[in-house]
């Protein structure tokens, strides 16, 4: 679970669309059933504001522009109570810049057929009301999420719910800030990309500092900060004994943790919600940034290694969406495989990077060498990943856009590993090890990933499309022949979308 508290600061706001026409009797039980609504959305993770009935073009257009304007409001529901013809939404939808979800829904469950009359009918009309406004929704292009049902029914609120998160997830890219240190690992390509069309497309600044300012904050940090996070360190780790006050590799330990106090110093100072580092431009560092990589992964920190920022990226969107959820989000690496037919598996981890919120274990914290870098030994948390329900998800650059490609897994009980001394993960792809492994490579998926045990596919689907950015899944329904279809329509459908 990270502890970013992001929800609390944010909301979404309850449009409801009528005309003048009806008159005030109707449209004061238009504003009651839709506040009954609201209240009916009272237990979703993000508060949801009701606003008053909008009647007219002018209304709904300054209605969108406030909520572009107010950096706490996330997107808005919009609900067509009664029937609001729909080019009086044109100039708003139009102006609106923030996500939007159409709840096609009404203020009764069940009909009372022996009483409805002309007036109830006049009053409840949005299976015809809503038809409009999807209609114009799809006229101008409107990217949004439709949920149909009545909101007393848990799997409309779980849909509702997914959105918020989607949503958030894209509040949250569209104000990040990350810091590279270093560059990419050379001669690697999947870590490269336009860091410009990036902000273009999702609002994140990508810009790089040199190791050394990182290096520098690291020396800055006091014994009394370096002593106060051991104290932290003792209290939610195992740590071996080599590692404690009075073993022979304490200094080690102090050394992670300076670079901790530091790295957590720049990055606040900042204000940069997701960075990266590279083995090979380490600087004055003593050490590759292990243990404090991922305790700060594990507070909501986006993180990509080898300077892989479009990873870093996701992790953080990630962490956001799971917000206040079990588990958690991490930056992953398929490394490799278990070939035992009928039951393949994949084993996942990286050098040090994995966060330890994919397990509920209390981990060890141990120092082990490392064979790449030429620093120090690093200090890092063991531990092994939660068996259950997973996806990993990864961006590319494809030129013409960004692609996000995602896979249903399922996180297995792992066999000891007494010499593989990370943060790591055994699971079983969807819908089949040979299937999943050529439509990654098929699609020409990254080999770094984020892994969230927080949130699934569906939020994911609606962050993508929210995000108006292409994602293939790759699921307990997918073949190889369909997907390689799917890539050939992609390709030309997001080329199309583009412009010639």
């Amino acid at each position: 679970m990270t502890s970013l508290n992001t929800f609390a600061t944010r909301e979404v706001w309850f449009v409801t669309g009528s005309q003048n026409l009806y008159g005030e009797e109707t449209l004061r039980q238009v504003a009651e059933q839709s506040q009954a609504v609201v209240a009916g959305l009272s237990e979703l993770p993000i508060r949801v504001v009701w606003k008053p009935v909008l009647k007219d073009a002018d209304s709904i257009r300054r209605l969108a522009l406030d909520v572009n304007a107010r950096d706490e409001v996330i997107g808005i529901i919009a609900w067509m109570h009664t029937f609001s013809p729909a080019k009086m939404w044109i100039g708003g939808l139009d102006a609106l810049q923030k996500p939007l979800l159409h709840l096609h829904t009404q203020a009764n469950v069940e009909l009372p057929w022996s009483e409805i009359d002309f007036d109830f009918m006049n009053l409840n009309q949005a299976a015809h009301g809503d038809r409009e406004f999807g209609y114009i929704q799809t006229r101008l292009g409107v990217p949004r999420k439709t949920v149909v049902g009545h909101v007393s029914n848990p799997a409309v609120r779980g849909q509702i719910e997914t959105w918020q998160r989607a949503a958030a997830g894209l509040a949250a890219v569209r104000s990040l800030k990350l810091a590279r240190f270093g560059d990419n690992m050379r001669y690697v390509a999947v870590t490269e990309g336009d860091k410009t069309e990036a902000e273009i497309r999702f609002g994140v600044q990508v810009n790089t500092w040199g190791v050394n300012e990182l290096a520098d904050a690291v020396a800055a940090a006091s014994d009394e900060q370096v002593d106060a996070l051991i104290a932290e360190y003792e209290e939610l780790y195992e740590i071996v004994p080599e590692l404690r006050r009075g073993g022979e590799r304490h200094q080690s330990l102090r050394d992670g943790a300076a670079i901790e106090v530091g790295l957590r110093s720049f990055l606040e100072a900042g204000g940069f919600g997701a960075f990266t580092t590279s083995f090979e431009d380490l600087g004055a560092l003593k050490q590759l940034p292990g243990l404090a990589v991922q305790r700060l992964m594990a507070e909501g920190y986006g993180f990509g290694a080898e300077g892989d920022w479009k990873t870093a990226i996701l992790v953080h969107v990630a962490n956001v969406m799971g917000e206040g959820l079990p588990g958690g989000a991490s930056l992953m690496e398929d490394y490799t495989y278990d070939l035992v037919p009928g039951d393949e598996k994949i084993l996942g981890a990286h050098m040090l990077e994995v966060a330890p919120t994919l397990s509920s274990q209390k981990a060890s914290l141990e120092i082990h060498p490392l064979g790449i870098g030429g620093k120090d030994d690093p200090v890092r948390l063991v531990f092994t990943a939660d068996p259950g329900s997973a996806v990993v998800v990864a961006m590319s650059d494809m030129r013409d856009r960004f692609r996000l490609v995602a896979n249903v897994v399922e996180n297995v009980s792992a066999p000891d590993l007494p010499n593989l001394p990370v943060g790591r993960a055994v699971w079983k792809p969807a819908p089949d090890f040979a299937t999943s492994a050529a439509c990654w490579l098929t699609a020409g998926a990254a080999h770094h990933t984020v892994m969230s045990t927080a949130v699934g596919i569906e939020v994911f689907r609606d962050f993508a499309e929210l995000a108006e950015t292409e994602l293939l899944v790759i699921d307990e329904d997918t073949t190889v022949r369909g997907f390689q279809k799917e890539v050939r329509w992609n390709q030309a459908y997001y080329r199309l979308a583009q412009g010639l």
